[in-house]
């Protein structure tokens, strides 16, 4: 089962996406990113990419879409906060760009 990160393990998880333009979302234990693309149709394309890897990891992220930007929000509703399946579908993410 996943738990939420500890303290000790939270900067060694979730420094490296901040660094990549991760930040924590105000009032909630939880990560957030907007990713821009060039069209509506590069957007969607990702978010269909992502999808297959969250649905495979039965792990949705909260996201909206606005023609070429999509907003991500990860967290973990069963443990109450950010966990590692947050940070691996983050990094997950940044990599389908």
């Amino acid at each position: 089962m996943t738990e939420k990160l500890s303290d000790a393990t939270r900067g060694p998880v979730l420094d490296p996406l901040f660094e990549n333009g991760w930040t924590m979302v105000e009032g909630r234990d939880a990560i957030t990113k907007t990713f821009k693309f060039d069209s509506f149709v590069d957007a969607f394309g990702w978010m269909t990419r992502a999808a297959l890897w969250a649905e495979k990891w039965s792990h949705h992220p909260e996201w909206t879409n606005s023609y070429n930007r999509v907003a991500v929000v990860l967290t973990t509703h069963d443990v109450g906060g950010v966990s590692t399946l947050d940070a691996k579908l983050a990094r997950k993410m940044d990599s389908l760009i």
